[in-house]
């Protein structure tokens, strides 16, 4: 077989399928505390499935930990964002007939930190749309986060767009410790699904956090057209920031977008991923996020044995997520202790 040019990459990487002996070859490297080297985690994408996903089940197992990690959001401030990313509901540039409203109500923000808490979520986020959120907002925003830890003791989260060091340190100073912000896609593809910012610009917001002190939670959306080898490239880019969590969405194509007619992502597609994400962060958490539901109950269990082993629980944003309570059933029926 022809070497095939990598996208986005200076090199050139042959493609031939990657045998079980090498994929157990580069399991047996991670589990010695090795790192892949782009050239390893590129040949996975030509791996074979089973051993694929059964070495990515082995490093799952032996390199953490049995609890997992679950997290509820409440969408902040909803719609109109001036950011023309195409896969977003709440972008003003499409007609999506998102729900609009400046600011999520206090009481009804306490009320979910305290069921979540009550039903043993451990982490509480508020999430905003826009490009940031500043000034009497933001105050707003740290005073519900504040208040939801004092009250419940959920630890508190929160991903408001591309901040500074000021605004980010209001959020540090009221006891906010992990920062969202998605690098969404590879960096060859970003370009092609958002112009009004950069993943630079993202990388300087995360670059900021994690001088003040905040974990990092950075991930993205799956089956936004890209190709299998810039989902490699995409897992590669997030090793640059090390994040400490990682969200992987699948796209649900949302009518009014640009992308609203893209081809759904099968679950095969979706669970090689996660094993290929497992292989290039062995340590990290790779979390549920939004348009898990599409998956079957069977593609979920089989998503959390090769990698899963974190997940967003409730309503999603825009989409319907789960409910604590089933949630809880398939994360013990995958092995795990919620």
């Amino acid at each position: 077989m022809e070497p095939v040019l990598v996208r986005g990459h200076n090199y050139v990487y042959n493609m031939n399928k990657l045998d079980k002996t090498a994929v157990f070859a580069l399991r047996d490297k991670i589990l010695g505390g090795e790192v892949l080297t782009d050239e390893e985690a590129y040949s996975l994408v030509s791996a074979d499935r089973e051993a694929l996903r059964d070495s990515a089940a082995a490093i799952t197992r032996s390199l953490n930990t049995l609890q997992f990690d679950s997290c509820s959001i409440v969408n902040a401030r909803s719609g109109r964002c001036p950011e023309n990313c195409k896969w977003c509901a709440q972008s003003a540039h499409y007609n999506t007939h998102c729900t609009e409203y400046p600011l999520v109500d206090h009481d009804e923000c306490m009320a979910a930190a305290h069921n979540n808490a009550g039903k043993g979520v451990h982490r509480f986020s508020l999430v905003a749309s826009g490009r940031s959120v500043t000034g009497k907002t933001l105050t707003s925003i740290c005073s519900m986060l504040r208040e939801a830890a004092k009250e419940t003791g959920i630890e508190t989260c929160a991903s408001l767009g591309l901040l500074g060091r000021e605004q980010l340190q209001q959020l540090w100073d009221a006891g906010v410790r992990r920062y969202h912000c998605n690098l969404e896609t590879a960096p060859s593809h970003f370009a092609t699904l958002c112009t009004t910012h950069t993943i630079a610009d993202k990388k300087e917001t995360i670059r900021i956090a994690r001088e003040i002190g905040f974990q990092i939670c950075s991930g993205g959306i799956i089956g936004m057209g890209e190709t299998p080898e810039q989902r490699v490239e995409f897992a590669l880019d997030l090793r640059t920031i090390a994040p400490d969590s990682i969200p992987l969405n699948i796209l649900s194509p949302i009518p009014g977008t640009p992308l609203q007619d893209t081809e759904l992502l099968s679950e095969d597609e979706f669970i090689d991923t996660v094993a290929i994400f497992r292989f290039i962060h062995p340590r990290t958490q790779l979390r549920f996020a939004g348009g898990r539901a599409r998956l079957s109950r069977e593609g979920q269990i089989e998503a959390m044995r090769v990698g899963i082993n974190g997940g967003i629980t409730g309503d999603l944003l825009t989409t319907t997520g789960s409910t604590i309570d089933t949630d809880k059933a398939l994360v013990n029926d995958a092995g795990y202790i919620f």
